[in-house]
């Protein structure tokens, strides 16, 4: 259900951060990992399933509008995801 836009103190743009801003150049972290960073959450914070496929809805997006600055590892073993890291410069 829709708010009243006064009923909200705090209203701010929503910005995207560059990639370079959010990862560390000699890392490659997991698509969960990234998507915790990216709302400014240590990488090894709990979740819960809801609000974990909520970030991963923002995050696979961004990635996708930033696949120039990613470079990808397959995964160490396969029941686990892949990784993601910075292209280098």
């Amino acid at each position: 259900m829709p708010i009243q836009r006064d009923e909200i103190g705090d209203l701010r743009p929503l910005e995207f951060r560059e990639p370079e801003e959010v990862l560390d150049a000699d890392k490659l972290y997991t698509i969960y990992e990234i998507s915790r960073l990216l709302q400014g959450l240590e990488v090894d914070a709990e979740l819960d399933v809801e609000t974990e496929n909520v970030l991963l809805d923002w995050t696979i997006p961004w990635m996708m509008k930033h696949t120039d600055a990613f470079v990808f590892a397959e995964p160490q073993e396969e029941s686990e995801p892949g990784y993601y890291g910075l292209t280098a410069e």
